[in-house]
This record gives C-alpha cells, sequence and structure tokens, in this order.
C-alpha cells in the first residue's frame, strides 16, 4: 500500500479516536444533573364530622359555575341535607388534602340508598353490573389539570375492586362539557338517554286587562196612567 494512503487512513483513524475522546470527556449539563423537585402530596381520609362545614363550602366553591348552567343541582341542595347524608348508613365520604387544604371531595354507596333516590336497581341487576354508585366527584377549580381528579378516580375504582363490584356509575350533565369529556376519556359511557327536555309558552298575564263596558241604557219615561197606579 502507498505510503500516502496509510497516512491519510491513520490520520482518519486518529480524528475519529479524539472525537471519541471528547465525547467522552464532556460534562453533563447542569440542567441534565438537577433533579425535579417534589411535588405536592395528596392525602386521602374518611370525612368526619368536624368537616361538614368546611367540605360544604368546597362543594359551593368546586359547583358555583357549573350551577349557573345546569337544570339540577352538582351538590346537595342545602347544608341541613348534606349533614343527613352523613348521618346515613352506607355512604362514604372521602376528603383529599394536600398540605391540609382541601382539592377533592368524594361521594358513594355500594347499594340504592336513600328514599328520593330515583335509580332503578333492575337496570344494573338484569345487565350483571355490580355498581358503586358516585353520588359526588368535586375537584377545587384551583387544581384542576393537576392529577387531583385522576387520583380520586383511582381511589374509587379502588373501593370497588375491594367490595367486588364490576362497574363505577355516575350523573354527570351533558351540557357540563369539561367534566362530560373528561368521564368518556376514562371509559365512561352514556347508560340511559333521558335528558331534560322544554318547549317554550307563550306568556299571558294571569289577570284579563281593562275592558270598556257598554253605557247604561236610559230609562223609559213613566206614563200618566203609572202615576196614578201608584196613588192609588
Amino acid at each position: 500500500m502507498p505510503r500516502k494512503v496509510v497516512k491519510k487512513a491513520k490520520g482518519k483513524a486518529e480524528s475519529a479516536a479524539s472525537a471519541i475522546e471528547r465525547l467522552r470527556v464532556i460534562p453533563k449539563t447542569a440542567a441534565r444533573d438537577k433533579k425535579k423537585p417534589a411535588g405536592p402530596l395528596i392525602t386521602v381520609r374518611h370525612m368526619q364530622r368536624r368537616d361538614i362545614s368546611r367540605v360544604w363550602d368546597f362543594l359551593k366553591l368546586s359547583f358555583r359555575e357549573v350551577n349557573i348552567e345546569t337544570v339540577e343541582y352538582q351538590r346537595p341542595r342545602s347544608k341541613h341535607r348534606f349533614e343527613e347524608i352523613y348521618e346515613e348508613e352506607g355512604i362514604e365520604q372521602l376528603v383529599f388534602e394536600v398540605d391540609d387544604g382541601i382539592v377533592a371531595y368524594a361521594e358513594c354507596s355500594y347499594e340504592v340508598t336513600g328514599s328520593d333516590n330515583w335509580i332503578n336497581p333492575r337496570y344494573f341487576e338484569k345487565r350483571d353490573m355490580k355498581p358503586l354508585f358516585v353520588d359526588e366527584l368535586a375537584v377545587h377549580p384551583g387544581w384542576h389539570g393537576r392529577g387531583v381528579g385522576s387520583f380520586a378516580l383511582e381511589q374509587l375504582h379502588h373501593l370497588a375492586r375491594v367490595h367486588g363490584l364490576n362497574h363505577i356509575v355516575l350523573e354527570v350533565a351533558e351540557n357540563n362539557v369539561n367534566a362530560f369529556e373528561w368521564y368518556k376519556k376514562r371509559a365512561f359511557k352514556k347508560l340511559d338517554a333521558a335528558i331534560f327536555m322544554a318547549c317554550p309558552v307563550e306568556i299571558e298575564p294571569e289577570l284579563l286587562p281593562p275592558r270598556e263596558l257598554p253605557p247604561a241604557k236610559e230609562a223609559a219615561p213613566k206614563s200618566s196612567d203609572d202615576d196614578d197606579d201608584s196613588m192609588g
């Protein structure tokens, strides 16, 4: 092999070796070495009696905007009713907190409960469905998009599995678009086509408007014979 070619090949080999060595000694950037700061820790516990007022205020805040747009209240309609729910048997009320602040609330039951419940148990029995009924699932508006709702839903799935239940059933207003789409992305499907319907009605006053009456008829003149009779 000619010497010139050997020298050229040798130069290429040295150049490649030095490039590899340079790659080896390049220090990692500070951004790569720096660990991400730990995020906030979310905890879950059973609601206690002392939590009733705090949770009620939380629910009013969480559903304030939603309730403006929906026919049904998306929470108990009164604090008194909420206190009654706490006393009822078979209902789980879970509080999710970050740094002692409430970030989510979930309420569920393992069977149809309550005298005002409209759920038909036979619907699920005919379909071999054993549901966990979720009555409330609320996330603080300031914590949307932070994984709080996903953690709360995971807790509900865990409860269902522990109790041998194979479905999670809940009610959500279809015009509550954000919540409706959120559930659809997590494998929830519409069970019933029932919706609220309305038709417009022309408004009329309850009382009829004033009406002009015909003028009084003139009295007929009395005859002289009538006068004589009256004297008799």
